[in-house]
């Protein structure tokens, strides 16, 4: 057995699994939160042992530095030298990585020349792996890419009606999120509910804080939500989503406001947030929807609607589908949101579901909410995004 660290690094935050590979075991996991803070929250799991500690979180250097001495200190290692491999998570890989590689100053320098289509996350991605790399010098580092799975777009998928001197220059083209979630719970999804079906046809909806649905063909994405950032798709929690590109300018002109500003307020004040008045945490939107809350009715109504209009067209791009998958905070938790999203489809494609066994399934439970008769499965898959970063991380250090 060998000892894998998974390691997802954002602006404020690093989370980290320690796997023990090939056989998948979790040894500890746990997370950073509010780095550059003096309340900052280092957690830690381990077993039954829990350590949770509020202390100046100054950088990802001084985080990497107490977890590395917390690992010895809980026993969880002799020596750090037993990891034998850590593996990063990067939200933007552009055009250049359609599988994970090993962290190199040139994959680096590309990771930082892609900072503005992720200025929140590459550059936090980085920060994380230059950490371990001062404290683990010899230890091989790679990198896991969430635009990776979506490589296998064709490019009349990809391809924005902009001239296409400016698609060229600068790369402008669709190139998705959350794509190792929807590899994770299509592989799973492939092998345990469609038997290893060939040809299979999956819809995959990761419905969280960042949303995302992509349609996946013979275990390969052929389209996917969002676009050149994470903003474009379905309405999130504080993002737009897809919206008519002339908004933008008429908002600019009747506000005075900047372009800088309006792509600021579509990015951190709308979606749930921005809809509902209330929240961009669903859980509060739900809770003012049971109350009677008009807005809150809308921001839900919005999003089911939303939602509906990219699994329709997507079962339209794959020819139908054998199995729809729900996924991440919202969808493997909020019953609420998984019907809502359900009856906009389910006259069309001839779905039908439970809603006990719906209002059950949460919590990390996985399972079928479709009823027997009905064409499409529909399946609550939970993510795990860190053992695929684990496995390719794994297998790049055995074959290197």
């Amino acid at each position: 057995m060998e000892k894998v660290m998974a390691v997802n690094a954002g602006s404020s935050s690093l989370k980290f699994k320690l796997y023990d590979m090939p056989e998948e075991k979790i040894i500890c996991s746990g997370i950073f939160e509010r780095i550059g803070h003096d309340d900052g929250i280092f957690q830690i799991n381990h077993n039954d042992k829990k350590f949770k500690e509020i202390l100046p979180l100054k950088d990802h250097h001084i985080c990497v530095d107490l977890l590395s001495k917390k690992l010895i200190e809980m026993g969880i290692v002799q020596s750090l030298e037993e990891i034998k491999v850590i593996g990063h998570r990067i939200v933007q890989g552009g055009k250049y990585f359609n599988k994970s590689v090993v962290s190199t100053p040139e994959n680096e320098k590309i990771v930082e020349s892609l900072i503005p289509l992720a200025p929140l996350h590459n550059k936090a991605h980085l920060i994380g792996i230059k950490a371990f790399e001062s404290l683990l010098p010899h230890t091989l580092e790679t990198l896991t890419f969430d635009t990776a799975f979506h490589q296998t777009m064709e490019p009349q998928d990809y391809t924005f009606p902009i001239p296409y001197h400016l698609t060229e220059t600068y790369d402008i083209r669709r190139y998705g999120a959350h794509g190792t979630s929807h590899q994770y719970v299509s592989e799973v999804a492939i092998k345990k509910y469609l038997n290893n079906k060939p040809n299979s046809k999956i819809i995959s909806c990761h419905l969280g804080s960042g949303s995302s649905i992509t349609a996946i063909l013979n275990g390969k994405c052929v389209a996917t939500s969002m676009g050149l950032t994470p903003l474009g798709g379905i309405m999130m929690g504080t993002r737009t989503g897809d919206l008519d590109p002339s908004v933008m300018n008429y908002i600019c002109g009747q506000t005075k406001l900047s372009v800088e500003e309006v792509y600021q307020i579509f990015n951190k004040q709308s979606g749930f947030l921005g809809v509902s008045g209330i929240s961009n945490d669903t859980r509060d939107v739900e809770n003012a929807y049971f109350k009677g809350d008009k807005r809150a009715k809308l921001a839900i109504e919005l999003f089911a609607r939303r939602a509906a209009d990219f699994i329709g067209q997507y079962f339209v791009r794959l020819g139908g589908c054998d199995l729809l998958i729900f996924t991440a905070g919202i969808g493997e938790n909020a019953a609420l949101y998984r019907k809502a999203i359900l009856d906009n489809i389910k006259e069309a494609l001839n779905i039908k579901y439970d809603e006990i066994i719906n209002n059950e399934i949460i919590k990390g439970k996985e399972g079928i909410i479709s009823t027997a008769s009905s064409k499409v499965m529909v399946v609550v898959i939970p993510t795990d995004e860190e053992v695929v970063i684990a496995r390719d991380a794994y297998n790049l250090y055995k074959n290197q």
